[in-house]
């Protein structure tokens, strides 16, 4: 099974995932892009699932982490990213980010 991989926008257009990408040195960017590009395969073996997201552990460097949410059964959205050192503030933020997704999903598809 592949997934469609999107980025969580926030209220204001901006992707918490893309700027932390942008941060990245090349090496560890290029981890992250064959981490995504396994995932759009299908291939989630790396993913632990706790309390509603998903994080993607990349065994390099300063242990890189990809915080993700599955919206259905075919759409991985990509919320945010980070390191081992900062995994607790990381994760606290991407349950936020989500919280708040599902919030704003959830109140476009009610004005519909």
């Amino acid at each position: 099974m592949s997934y469609q991989i999107k980025e969580l926008l926030l209220a204001d257009g901006d992707s918490p995932f893309a700027n932390w990408f942008g941060s990245l040195e090349a090496i560890n960017a290029a981890k992250v892009r064959v981490a995504v590009s396994r995932m759009e395969q299908g291939n989630l073996s790396n993913v632990e699932w706790f309390r509603g997201i998903g994080e993607y552990k990349i065994d390099w460097g300063p242990g890189l982490r990809i915080y993700l949410g599955k919206d259905g059964l075919k759409i991985i959205i990509l919320i945010g990213g980070g390191t081992k050192k900062r995994q607790q503030q990381d994760i606290d933020q991407a349950l936020v980010l989500w919280e708040d997704y599902k919030r704003r999903k959830a109140s476009t598809q009610k004005g519909k």
